[in-house]
């Protein structure tokens, strides 16, 4: 996958680095061109040097061809156009932006760009962002039977109550990560685009519930 980057400071460069080793080709977008010192001499990726919301200094970048894009200049504003530029005008299926001042966070979340204020920010999660892969465990009980993973939704079940989710899949929502903090759902949650869903289940039940969750409502019926 092509993946485009704004911004290389020390988030995004990491981001930079972990992504091409990985196997993904990778584009750095930055003003400033002493900036990419950061990446390192065995980067082997493109190096872009222009404003990040730009039509063309995107396409040389590769925007067209990208299956993702991080936001995560030093600059709220810059990020979030970049980021509405990326989806709305060259339709990156994969896009985050990273914010400084986590008021104007539900502003952008309704705008339909995940976002996480900078103090919880970490190059780990912006990957997990861009790079959907499964569920991401996040405890299990010490016999091995029960664990509470992360798990990707389906866009389709934005708008549903998270009570359909949970019957289709046979699992239990145990929060939710909303604006970058977490909520205990209630009888009549909704889930929103950018939500983070972490289930309890049985460990046997990981890919049906993966499933059943990458389905749309209709299909989970």
């Amino acid at each position: 996958m092509h993946i485009v980057i704004m911004g290389c400071g020390r988030v995004g460069s990491a981001l930079a680095r972990t992504l091409e080793k990985q196997g993904h080709s990778v584009a750095v977008v930055d003003q400033d061109p002493t900036a990419f010192r950061r990446l390192g001499s065995g980067f082997g990726g493109r190096r872009v040097t222009g404003v990040g919301f730009d039509q063309d200094t995107l396409k040389e970048a590769g925007i067209e061809e990208a299956g993702a894009f991080a936001a995560v200049s030093s600059g709220d504003n810059s990020n979030i156009i970049a980021a509405r530029v990326a989806r709305e005008t060259f339709g990156v299926e994969n896009v985050a932006a990273r914010i400084y001042d986590p008021r104007r966070a539900e502003v952008y979340q309704r705008l339909g760009i995940p976002t996480v204020a900078t103090v919880r920010w970490t190059a780990d999660q912006m990957l997990r962002r861009l790079l959907p892969s499964g569920a991401e465990p996040l405890w299990q009980d010490p016999s091995g039977s029960v664990q509470l993973a992360e798990v990707p939704v389906s866009p389709a079940w934005v708008g549903h109550r998270l009570s359909e989710l949970e019957a289709a899949a046979d699992v239990r929502v145990a929060f939710v990560t909303r604006l970058g903090e977490g909520t205990l759902p209630g009888a009549d949650s909704v889930l929103q685009e950018g939500d983070l869903v972490h289930v309890m289940m049985r460990i046997s039940a990981l890919q049906s519930v993966e499933a059943a969750f990458a389905k749309g409502p209709e299909e989970g019926h």
